[in-house]
């Protein structure tokens, strides 16, 4: 059975840091990316980051670039995903999620490629 377990996040202020963790199960690891997910009450869940187990590429959305770092642990088929200088619009429920293509381009944020989720964690930054 295909699992991925998050956990981290929580309350933090603007300008601070967390780090969400996203632990994979019943897959082989190397074969997947795995993708972070926000969505904000009231919005459609957008892409934030995504890697390819395999080379560690790694893709970020603009607003989050130089901000957010995403890292693989391929020993405990784990992901983590830095976030540094918090800002209010960060502020979202957050899914990782597993998927199963390995080929093209200019799809790794986008949810409808992407095949297990998680169980969301709630990410709040106050100003």
């Amino acid at each position: 059975e295909v699992q991925l377990v998050q956990s981290g996040g929580g309350l933090v202020q603007a300008g601070g840091s967390l780090r969400l963790s996203c632990a994979a199960s019943g897959f082989a690891f190397d074969d997947f990316a795995i993708g972070w997910f926000g969505q904000a009450p009231e919005k459609e869940r957008e892409g934030v980051s995504a890697i390819t187990i395999r080379d560690g590429h790694d893709y970020y959305t603009n607003s989050v670039k130089d901000r957010f770092t995403m890292v693989r642990d391929t020993a405990k088929s784990t992901v983590y995903l830095q976030m540094d200088s918090l800002k209010p619009e960060d502020t979202a429920v957050y899914y990782c999620a597993a998927s199963t293509r390995t080929y093209g381009t200019a799809w790794h944020l986008v949810p409808k490629w992407y095949d297990y989720w998680g169980q969301g964690t709630q990410v709040t930054v106050s100003s």
